[in-house]
């Protein structure tokens, strides 16, 4: 007998509707962290046994037996024992998982993988049911991707997505999950059916992604098989977007226009893209691919800033994504809405929230998006508005708070560089982020270091500017620290240096901000003090012996 075909076409689409669900654990507010499990009950098969007679469930202790099943046998009997390791991985049986792939005792990744190759449908449905739950926990996420059944496993998977058959979808989730470990992106992009560069290979996972999306339908039935194939395409291309090296492949081939097509033939406005939605997905990949060379040229080739221009106007999640987007892809200042103001704030606030490791509420979650990616939004609004040349502009992203994080950044970066940095930051900044945030200061000094008007001298200045002109020039001499860094630290030392002798409120405020956060981090107060107080010396030494100094210290020398 054949599995599921008792299931009417109703019920069978319903079903097919709402397989995906959030993952245990997760906000549907944090689309960069939605994993995706399937809780689809496996077709039922009839029973052999007398009709009362209880079918007992399966236990970890009957994997070996059903291993040998799924690889030695077919049709049928294979199938029956896939949907009992499938039973066994559940959503009644989340405790499994993670002995189920880590634990050494038992592979069951690689007949998975091999049933994915079946022509019956229940086996490989099964099989994509299974492996979706496994991908679930991070421990097994490693296993998965870079074990030795990975190569099985993503070809399996990318073979299904290939042939189109309805279970694609099912494996661009799994894929999906696999994909938030990010030192397996680059393994999962560049799988190749036959070993040659993925972009030479028809059969690689990156060509099999392109196609998917290239021959969709413009406007796909919403929650057909074929819609949530595009969909949970766009999900896996976002996470694997997230590498240069890896965008850099993605500029390559159609996806740039594919995902700048899903925007603009959005029939809903972005105020109402649910998280998880193919808009949704489409707009964290314009984002991710704008901030790398190779794939932001081929985003510029497909209009992407003209669609997501008006997207910054929302205020919400949509509109930061878009906002940086748009500062990536080097709009000038006057493209920003109400002179930038709103720009400025909200990824100032990203910045705030990524280094206090929280999240806003209804919008995103911590960990959805990197420091890096914050810091070099806030880089290349503070060039735009440089550019633009109205202090004005810079002002509204010059605030005494950001400057602040961005001392604090840097100064942070400093410390956790040092032999001893017992007494560091609870938040470490990678050593990207200090670059940019240097480079926005130095962007931003003439807004920075505005005199106050009337002028006045402020002794609370002179000590400001001497203590973040040292720490600059000692991140300058940091190991690490990049060429453009270096240059951008110097020439923001110097200026800064030249500000002594004349009140500069911003400059002030923001330094004493940054010292509260260091008492409040038990940091060092003295790293940045300037040393050069003179030598003061007495009479003893190596001269002592001279006629004019006597052993009572008194001076014998006649003056003439």
């Amino acid at each position: 007998m054949v599995f599921g075909k008792g299931k009417t076409k109703k019920e069978n689409k319903a079903s097919e509707m709402n397989t995906p669900a959030v993952a245990d654990g997760e906000q549907a507010t944090a689309p960069a962290k939605a994993e995706v499990a399937s809780t689809q009950t496996a077709p039922a098969k009839k029973s052999d046994t007398p009709k009362n007679a209880p079918i007992k469930p399966p236990t970890l202790d009957d994997i070996p037996d059903l291993i040998k099943t799924m690889m030695e046998e077919k049709g049928e009997k294979s199938a029956a024992a896939t949907k009992r390791i499938y039973e066994l991985c559940d959503v009644g049986h989340k405790q499994n998982r993670i002995a189920m792939v880590t634990s050494g005792q038992y592979d069951v990744l690689t007949p998975l993988a091999k049933c994915l190759t079946q022509d019956s449908g229940d086996g490989r449905h099964l099989a994509c049911l299974a492996l979706n739950n496994l991908s679930i926990p991070t421990e097994n996420k490693r296993v998965m991707a870079l074990g030795p059944a990975s190569k099985d496993v993503i070809g399996g998977l990318c073979k299904v997505i290939k042939e189109d058959k309805q279970e694609s979808y099912l494996c661009c989730i799994c894929l999906m999950n696999l994909s938030f470990l990010e030192p397996a992106i680059n393994t999962i992009l560049t799988y190749s059916e036959s070993g040659a560069p993925c972009l030479e290979d028809n059969n690689s996972l990156l060509r099999v992604l392109e196609r998917l999306l290239v021959n969709s339908p413009s406007s796909p039935k919403a929650g057909s098989g074929k819609s949530e194939g595009v969909r949970w395409a766009c999900g896996l291309i976002k996470n694997l977007a997230k590498s240069e090296e890896n965008a850099k492949l993605i500029g390559k081939t159609q996806i740039p226009r594919c995902v700048v097509e899903n925007i603009k033939n959005s029939s809903s406005p972005p105020s109402r893209w649910t998280s998880n939605s193919v808009e949704d997905f489409s707009l964290f990949v314009v984002l991710n691919l704008s901030q790398y060379p190779g794939s932001k040229d081929a985003l510029v080739s497909a209009g992407a800033f003209d669609v997501i221009k008006p997207i910054m106007a929302e205020g919400d999640l949509q509109g930061l994504k878009a906002t940086m987007a748009c500062a990536f892809l080097d709009a000038p200042w006057s493209e920003f809405p109400e002179n930038g103001t709103p720009a400025a704030n909200a990824v100032s606030e990203l910045m705030t929230n990524i280094t206090e490791k929280k999240g806003k509420d209804g919008q995103y979650a911590y960990g959805v998006f990197k420091m890096y990616t914050a810091a070099k939004a806030y880089r290349d609004l503070a060039s735009s508005a440089a550019t633009a040349g109205s202090k004005d502009s810079m002002k509204a992203l010059a605030t005494p708070s950001t400057v602040a994080l961005c001392w604090q950044i840097i100064s942070d970066l400093i410390l956790a560089a040092s032999d001893d940095n017992e007494n560091g930051s609870k938040f470490v900044p990678d050593s990207i982020s200090a670059e940019y945030a240097c480079q926005a200061i130095e962007k931003l000094l003439p807004a920075i270091l505005q005199a106050a008007e009337p002028a006045r001298k402020s002794p609370t200045t002179d000590k400001a500017c001497k203590e973040i002109q040292q720490m600059l020039i000692k991140y300058a001499n940091t190991v690490g620290t990049s060429g453009k860094a270096q240059e951008a630290a110097k020439k923001a030392a110097s200026q800064i240096d030249a500000g002594v002798g004349s009140a500069r409120p911003v400059l002030e405020i923001s330094h004493d901000l940054w010292t509260q956060y260091r008492k409040r981090e038990g940091q060092p107060m003295d790293n940045y003090l300037s040393q050069d107080q003179g030598v003061e010396a007495d009479e003893s030494g190596p001269l002592d012996f001279l006629p004019c100094v006597g052993k009572s210290g008194e001076s014998s020398c006649v003056v003439l």
